[in-house]
Formats: C-alpha cells, sequence, structure tokens
C-alpha cells in the first residue's frame, strides 16, 4: 500500500476513535473494543485472502484508539487550568479574546485574568463599543449552560461560563495580538468603505460574500438567505476561498517569482483567515488551499482525498471537539464530499457533458446540486427547515457570485484611495447586488416545497442510500459505461 495511502486510513481511523468518543459519548473500553474487533476481522481477510493491505489495516485501525485517547486527554486538558466561580456575584477582569460579534446586541469572548481563569462568553448592550484587544472589568454572575448540547458548542471554543448584561467598562484598550488588531481593523475599514457607498442591504451582503460579516443583516434577510438555501453565500466556504487563492495567486503571478507568488498568497490567505474570524470552513479551505499550492510548487501530483484528510486531521488535532460540535465544520466536509464523490457519480450515471455550459451554468447546477444534497439532513436536523428550491436560487446566483466578489474587493480597496472613487464604482456593483438580492428575497418568500424534519434513523438510511449509488456507479458502472 503506498504511504498516502496509509496516511489516509491512519487519519480515518483516527478520526473514527475521536468521533465515537466524544460525539457519540462512548465509553472507552467499548472503544477499545471495536479496534482490536475491527484489527481481528482485517487480520481475518488478510489470512482468507493472503493481501498484505489487510494485514496493514488491522494496524492501522489501532488508530481508533489513539483518537480516543487523544479526546480524552484534550477534555481533561481543558479543564486543568479552569477556575471559574460559577452563580455568584463577582468582579472579573478579562481580556477580549475574539472579534467580538454586534448587532442588537455585542458577544464578547473574554479570557478571564488575575486569580480566576478560564474563557467565558458575554452578552451586553450595543453601547459602549468593546474591540479586540480590550482589558473589561465587570460585575455579574456567570452561569454554566443550562442544556448539554450549548455545553458542547460552547466547549469546542473553550467557553466554559456565560454572563447576560453585566455592569462592564474598558480598562485598556490594545492589550491584544498586533498582527490580529491591524487585520481586524482593516476588515473594519472595507465594510466601511462598502457601507459608504451602497444601500444598507446591500453593503451588508457584499460584507458577506467576501469578508464573512454577518452582523448588519437584517432578521428579515436572514430568514430570507435561510428560506432560500442561499446562507452558504456568507458562510465563507470554500467556494469563496478558492476565487480567493486563484485571483491572488493569478495577480502575484504576473509580478513575482513562482516561489515567492507561493510564499505571498500563503500568507495572504492565512492573513484573511485570521481577519475573518477562522471560521472551520475558512479553515479547512485554507488548509486544502494551502496544500494544493504546495503540491504546485514541487511539482507532486494534488490528491483530494488525502487533502481533506489532512486538513480534518489537522484542525481535530487542533481541537478535536469540532468534529462532533462544530456545525460549520460539519456542513463544509460533508458539501466538499459531495462535490468530490457524489458529482463524478451523477456525471457519470446520467452521462452528463463535462462542457460547463455558457456561464458555466451546467458545473454550478452539477455543483450546487451535489453540495445541497450531501448536507440536506444535516441541514433538516440542526435548522428545522431545508428548500427544495434552493438549487435554483443558487444556480441563478453562483454564476455571478466571482464577479461580485472580486469588484466587492476592489471597491473597498478604492475606499481607502478615494471617496470619489469608490462611488462611481459602487454605482456599477450595485447592480449585481440588486440582482442577488432580489432573488434572495423571491425565493425566501416563497412557501412551498419545503422539508422541516428528519429523523436520525432516516437520516443514516439516507446517507447509506447516497454511498451505496456511489458504489455502484464506481464498481458496477465504471467499466461498462462510457
Amino acid at each position: 500500500m503506498p504511504l498516502y495511502n496509509v496516511v489516509f486510513y491512519a487519519i480515518i481511523f483516527f478520526l473514527t476513535g475521536v468521533l465515537v468518543d466524544g460525539g457519540l459519548n462512548t465509553s472507552i473500553l467499548i472503544i477499545i473494543g471495536a479496534a482490536f474487533l475491527t484489527a481481528a476481522l482485517f487480520l481475518f481477510f488478510g489470512c482468507f485472502y493472503k493481501n498484505k493491505k489487510f494485514f496493514l489495516l488491522a494496524a492501522l485501525s489501532l488508530f481508533i484508539i489513539v483518537g480516543t485517547f487523544y479526546y480524552s486527554w484534550y477534555e481533561q486538558y481543558q479543564f486543568k487550568n479552569l477556575n471559574i466561580p460559577f452563580n455568584q456575584e463577582t468582579e472579573f477582569i478579562g481580556l477580549v479574546s475574539a472579534e467580538p460579534e454586534k448587532g442588537a446586541s455585542q458577544k464578547l469572548v473574554v479570557d478571564l485574568e488575575k486569580q480566576y481563569r478560564g474563557r467565558i462568553l458575554i452578552k451586553t448592550s450595543p453601547y459602549p463599543s468593546f474591540n479586540y484587544g480590550d482589558l473589561i472589568k465587570f460585575e455579574g454572575v456567570i452561569k454554566q449552560p443550562e442544556s448539554e448540547s450549548y455545553a458542547n458548542y460552547l466547549a469546542k471554543d473553550g467557553i466554559f461560563g456565560t454572563t447576560d448584561f453585566p455592569k462592564a467598562e474598558i480598562v485598556f484598550t490594545g492589550q491584544g495580538n498586533v498582527v490580529k488588531t491591524a487585520l481586524f481593523k482593516l476588515k473594519s475599514g472595507i465594510v466601511d468603505n462598502f457601507q459608504k457607498v451602497l444601500p444598507p442591504e446591500k453593503s451588508a451582503f457584499l460584507a458577506g460574500i467576501t469578508l464573512g460579516e454577518r452582523a448588519e443583516f437584517s432578521k428579515e434577510f436572514k430568514e430570507a438567505m435561510s428560506n432560500s438555501g442561499t446562507t452558504h453565500l456568507v458562510a465563507l466556504s470554500g467556494y469563496n476561498i478558492s476565487i480567493l487563492v486563484i485571483a491572488i495567486a493569478s495577480s502575484l503571478g504576473y509580478l513575482f517569482s513562482r516561489r515567492l507568488t507561493f510564499w505571498l498568497t500563503l500568507a495572504i490567505i492565512l492573513g484573511f483567515v485570521l481577519m475573518t474570524g477562522a471560521e472551520a470552513s475558512v479553515v479547512r479551505a485554507a488548509i486544502m488551499g494551502g496544500i494544493l499550492l504546495l503540491a504546485k510548487q514541487v511539482g507532486r501530483l494534488y490528491s483530494f482525498k488525502n487533502a481533506i484528510a489532512i486538513a480534518a486531521f489537522l484542525m481535530v488535532l487542533q481541537n478535536p471537539k469540532v468534529l462532533s460540535f462544530d456545525i460549520g465544520f460539519q456542513l463544509s466536509f460533508m458539501a466538499l464530499l459531495g462535490i468530490l464523490y457524489l458529482m463524478p457519480a451523477i456525471k457519470k450515471f446520467f452521462r452528463i457533458n463535462e462542457e460547463p455550459g455558457l456561464l458555466s451554468w451546467r458545473e454550478n447546477l452539477l455543483t450546487t446540486f451535489s453540495a445541497q444534497t450531501a448536507v440536506a439532513p444535516l441541514l433538516i436536523i440542526y435548522f428545522g427547515k431545508f428548500s427544495l428550491l434552493s438549487l435554483l436560487a443558487n444556480l441563478l446566483i453562483l454564476t455571478i457570485i466571482p464577479a461580485t466578489m472580486t469588484l466587492g474587493f476592489i471597491l473597498g480597496a478604492l475606499g481607502f484611495v478615494s471617496y470619489y472613487l469608490s462611488l462611481i464604482f459602487g454605482w456599477f456593483v450595485n447592480f449585481f447586488l440588486l440582482y442577488e438580492t432580489f432573488i434572495i428575497k423571491f425565493f425566501g418568500g416563497l412557501d412551498i416545497l419545503k422539508i422541516n424534519s428528519l429523523s436520525i434513523p432516516l437520516s443514516v438510511f439516507y446517507y447509506v442510500i447516497l454511498v451505496a449509488f456511489m458504489l455502484y456507479v464506481r464498481y458496477l458502472l465504471g467499466y461498462h459505461r462510457n
């Protein structure tokens, strides 16, 4: 078995151990027993078929145990230095360690200092405005999350307590990382440039598809995006990042050498990831983009399968809780798997022309259909809704999203040079945004062809059918259809 396949299966078994220990909360003894049973089965098939691959898989299956113990160790590490006085009126000092989420209220991620240790989530009024790097003093009661699911959701970010609307004041500013502070200021400046020359709804949408900003979205527009299945457009998925990587690498390639272009592109992508809050979908896409750039730089073949596995491994190694409790992580990887494995199966089964079509409509249709098909059960389970019309809505929008993103970044840069130039350019960009927001609101207002509930057993059966379809096309039709 080639080394890249050995690495791939080792990662898969490791992730399996993390998943069954964390997400399924299974007893360690049961997991160890299952790992040894899996190893025994591979040994049996190895002896029966006299195939060395099965012997190797038997050894690699023990990585399930490694994943299990890694998750358990990580949980103990999280709680090791925790010192938060819950359910009592106390005065605290803490550092705002992430960019605040702003809107009708502010949500601050705060790392406690002085005599207390731990990370908490503070919900407070919109004024005074707090920023990353502010050292704040506040008085209030820190509570533990009431539900287990919400506790797990917060714990993936190292947050173990919450407090709502405490009495708070700023002690010092500018106490955070210098690079992150500069990046957040740049992001804020770009958003301000959008707001100066575009109507509120249009500027909010442009900030969403370029920078992942959603604070300025109205409740009605958020609902329209959810109903039309277009929320992923402002979640900075791999689609958005791939556009950015291609644009940056192509632009820099005209000015610099291949090696310098490689390092500059990596640096810009890393800065973009930090500036946009390092959400799971962005990190995954950035890692895979980095692997692609590295493969081109060293002249090696790029394997999507291994790139996905390595991206998942690195993210889970940094924080094993994302595998079970980060919805963005799950949706991002499931959508990508749908595009990489389901889409080719659909093309082969229906003998679809490989040509992308006018304005790439055929490619966009297949990409959207494959991704939406792969994530549909998760969307229904987590959000209680899935629109069958989302396919058409995405098809009508995705065609011009790359152009809109490119124009958006140019508009953001022009705002730092000249207000009047950005005003003229913004008038042109507004035509694209007008069309896109119209499609979102039109399909978001159609209360038809929606699925609002799906049981877990039915979801499992759904994915079994998808996997069976892909295997059928690959192994039974692959050698007989042209």
